[in-house]
C-alpha cells in the first residue's frame, strides 16, 4: 500500500509524521530501515536547516532552531532494523497572533475544510495543515537522499520561476549562495525586487520549483498504478503550497505534434529528454526532471474578504510571520518527497528481483539493459 493512513507515505520504505504548527513537536517515524546502516544525523540537520525559517529578510522571521532529536532505532551512529523516531520541539510560537482571528476562515488555507471535515481545528498557525509539517519530510528525504547518494544517485533543486520571472541558465553553484535558491544569476535582482514589491504591499508571490534526479537506472516504477511519474506527481502535490506538478515537457507537450514532442532513441538511450526521464512511468536512465507550481503564500496582511464559522460575511487581514514567498524554502522540501519516492521505488525493485514480491515475467531486462546504458547496479 502506498499510504496506510493520511499521514502516512511509502512502500517499502515508510514514514509518518506528526505535530501541529502551534504544538509541543512535530516529528515523523520510519520504518523499513535495513539494520546497521550508518546514521548521521548531522548530514540530515544541514538539510533541515535548508528548511527552517529566518534564514533570510525573504522568509519568515520565526526564529526556529529546528534541531532534529533521535528517540529511537539507532544505536552507537548506527541503525537497529527498527523504527526510527525523531521529533523537533517548537520553541518559538506566537499563538497569540491568531486569537483575532480564530473564528474566521482564512482565504486559500485549509481552515474551512479543515471546519467541515472535522468539526474542529487548531487555529493556530494552521494546525496540521500548516508548512511546518513539512520539516519531518525533510528529516525523512535527507536519510533518503543519504542512501541514494551512495548508490550514485543525487536529488537537488532550485526555483526556476519567482513571481513570473523565469530564469534560464542554470547554475547549480548559484542556487545555495541567494536567499530565493534560484540559478540565473541574471534575473536574481528583478525577482528579488519582485519579491519584496508584494510584502511592502502585504501580499506574496509564488514561483516554479524544479528538480533534478540523475545517475538512476532503468527500470524503477511499476504499471500501471504504480507508475514513477505519478508516484513523484503525487508526493509533490502532497505538500501544501504546491497547486500543479510537470515531468520533462509537462504542459508543453499538449501543444506540440508527436514527431516534435517524442524522444528519439539511440544506442546510449534517448537523445533527448521531454519525457522527463520515463517512459510508461518506468525510469530511462536519463535524468528525471520534475516541475512544482508553488502558490503565493496565503497568509498576507493585505485585507481579504471571508466568512467566520457561521457563514457570515467578513473581512480579515493575517498578521504574524509569514513568507512573502515560500517558494524557497519549498525546494528542500520537494527534494525531499523526491527522494523518499525513488528510495522506496528502488527498495521495491530490489524486493521484486529477489522474488519477496511476485516477479512480472514478461519483463525482459536484458533487452532493456542492452538499449538504455546501466545505471548503478540494483
Amino acid at each position: 500500500m502506498l499510504f496506510d493512513s493520511p499521514s502516512s507515505f511509502g512502500r517499502t520504505f515508510r514514514i509518518l509524521t506528526f505535530g501541529e504548527s502551534h504544538g509541543a513537536a512535530v516529528g515523523l517515524v520510519m520504518d523499513g530501515v535495513k539494520p546497521d546502516l550508518p546514521f548521521d544525523l548531522e548530514a540530515i540537520q544541514q538539510e533541515m536547516d535548508r528548511r527552517r525559517p529566518g534564514q533570510s529578510d525573504l522568509v519568515t522571521p520565526r526564529n526556529e532552531g529546528d534541531k532534529l532529536q533521535v528517540l529511537s532505532g539507532v544505536y552507537e551512529g548506527r541503525t537497529t532494523g527498527h523504527p526510527i523516531a525523531m521529533v523537533v520541539f517548537n520553541t518559538n510560537q506566537k499563538s497569540g497572533d491568531y486569537q483575532a482571528i480564530s473564528e474566521l476562515f482564512r482565504p486559500g488555507h485549509a481552515d474551512l475544510t479543515y471546519d467541515r471535515k472535522y468539526g474542529i481545528r487548531d487555529p493556530r498557525g494552521g494546525g496540521r495543515s500548516s508548512g511546518r509539517e513539512t520539516l519531518a519530510r525533510v528529516a525523512a528525504g535527507a536519510w533518503a537522499k543519504q542512501q541514494l547518494a551512495s548508490l550514485g544517485v543525487t536529488v537537488r533543486g532550485f526555483n526556476r520561476e519567482i513571481a513570473g520571472i523565469e530564469g534560464k541558465a542554470l547554475d547549480w553553484s548559484f542556487v545555495e549562495r541567494n536567499p530565493l535558491r534560484v540559478a540565473d544569476p541574471g534575473v536574481f535582482e528583478s525577482q528579488k525586487a519582485a519579491v519584496e514589491a508584494a510584502r511592502a504591499e502585504g501580499d506574496s508571490v509564488g514561483g516554479v520549483c524544479e528538480v533534478w534526479i540523475e545517475g538512476l537506472p532503468v527500470g524503477l516504477g511499476d504499471p500501471a498504478f504504480g507508475k514513477l511519474d505519478g508516484l513523484l506527481a503525487l508526493a509533490c502535490m502532497s505538500i501544501g503550497a504546491v497547486k500543479g506538478v510537470e515531468l520533462g515537457a509537462g504542459f508543453a507537450s499538449a501543444r506540440r505534434r508527436g514527431s516534435e514532442n517524442n524522444d528519439p532513441l539511440g544506442p546510449a538511450g534517448p537523445e533527448k529528454n521531454d519525457a522527463g526521464g520515463t517512459l510508461g512511468g518506468i525510469s530511462t536512465g536519463a535524468p528525471v526532471v520534475v516541475r512544482l507550481a508553488v502558490k503565493p503564500t496565503s497568509s498576507i496582511t493585505k485585507a481579504q474578504r471571508t466568512i467566520d464559522r457561521e457563514g457570515r460575511p467578513s473581512e480579515i487581514s493575517t498578521h504574524g510571520r509569514h513568507d512573502p514567498c515560500i517558494a524557497p524554502r519549498v525546494v528542500p522540501v520537494a527534494e525531499a518527497m523526491c527522494a523518499l519516492v525513488i528510495y522506496d521505488a528502488w527498495l521495491t525493485q530490489q524486493e521484486l528481483r529477489e522474488g519477496v514480491v511476485p516477479s512480472v515475467s514478461e519483463w525482459n531486462w536484458e533487452a532493456i539493459e542492452a538499449l538504455f546504458p546501466p545505471g548503478p547496479a540494483l
